[in-house]
């Protein structure tokens, strides 16, 4: 369910901004991906499972032991149908100016001329994180290949980030796991899978829709003047 914030200017401008770019046709020169973080706690059962025997399933203790918690920095390009998915111990500003970094350099994004990233209003997501982990030039460099397009605040239902995720928790992430090693292998190999089908996300919520479903029309015709 969406939970909607007040409709401000502010909110239009960038709502109309992400439905515009989504639906520009694929350009692997221009390519629009997402991205989004989750927060996984790594856990372990207590008691050692049963193992499966004929005519019996595995049985596992409902008790659990903690060790901490792993971040989950999730990129997907729905039109590519491609994702690239970094498991880390934590998700401060050098963590995220690092992820971007890896990302663009993948041999995917070797010969674009500018990645389009939408994300959310997090406090690490900004240029400001680049300048704090690199060098000036090096900051720059990687600025230039890049441009933000964020979401409302309170409306990260439109990053396609989140759907990915919510994939990747029912299909890879419903079980328990104790150490950023074991993680890191399951989501790798799900990925990989998801990549080698093709599997790519389809977006249907337009400006249009937006306007009628928001009563908008007031309001954008006010913004066009």
């Amino acid at each position: 369910m969406w939970c909607i914030a007040k409709i401000t200017d502010e909110y239009i401008e960038r709502m109309f901004d992400i439905t515009r770019l989504y639906k520009k046709p694929y350009d692997p020169k221009n390519p629009v991906i997402c991205f989004d973080e989750k927060n996984k706690q790594l856990l372990g059962s207590s008691l050692q499972s049963i193992p499966i025997k004929p005519g019996r399933i595995k049985r596992v203790d409902y008790r659990y032991k903690r060790n901490g918690t792993a971040n989950i920095f999730v990129t997907v390009e729905p039109k590519g149908k491609f994702r690239t998915i970094k498991v880390t111990k934590r998700r401060t500003k050098t963590d995220f100016a690092k992820e971007i970094k890896r990302i663009i350099k993948l041999f995917k994004y070797k010969n674009a001329k500018k990645i389009h990233i939408v994300l959310d209003n997090l406090n690490t997501h900004f240029e400001k994180s680049f300048y704090e982990t690199f060098s000036k030039i090096e900051a720059k460099n990687i600025l230039k290949r890049i441009k933000f397009h964020y979401t409302p605040k309170h409306a990260s239902w439109l990053n396609m980030a989140e759907i990915e995720i919510n994939v990747l928790s029912s299909q890879c992430l419903n079980q328990k796991i104790l150490e950023l090693k074991e993680m890191r292998k399951h989501i790798a190999a799900w990925s990989k899978h998801r990549n080698k089908i093709k599997a790519g996300i389809n977006w249907k919520f337009t400006k249009e829709q937006a306007e009628i479903k928001f009563k908008l029309n007031h309001k954008t015709q006010k913004l066009n003047e």
